[in-house]
């Protein structure tokens, strides 16, 4: 279990901490590029979320690989 009593393979990243974290950038360069949309993320109320499997995706897409 992680600190937010969620089981650590979670696909659900809450809060621009653990995006960060997950992406290896800092909170400040997780913020900027969640604002920017750069990165697919979305709200629970005023928190910003991702999900692994989406980022995972994103960036599959992005090096212009596909599951296919």
């Amino acid at each position: 279990m992680n600190d937010n009593n969620k089981p650590a393979d979670s696909d659900l990243l809450v809060g621009l901490d653990q995006i960060g974290q997950h992406l290896g950038m800092t909170f400040n360069q997780a913020k900027h590029r969640a604002a920017s949309g750069d990165i697919p993320t979305f709200k629970i109320g005023k928190t910003v979320c991702a999900r692994r499997s989406t980022l995972k995706a994103h960036f599959d897409k992005l090096e212009g690989r596909t599951d296919d």
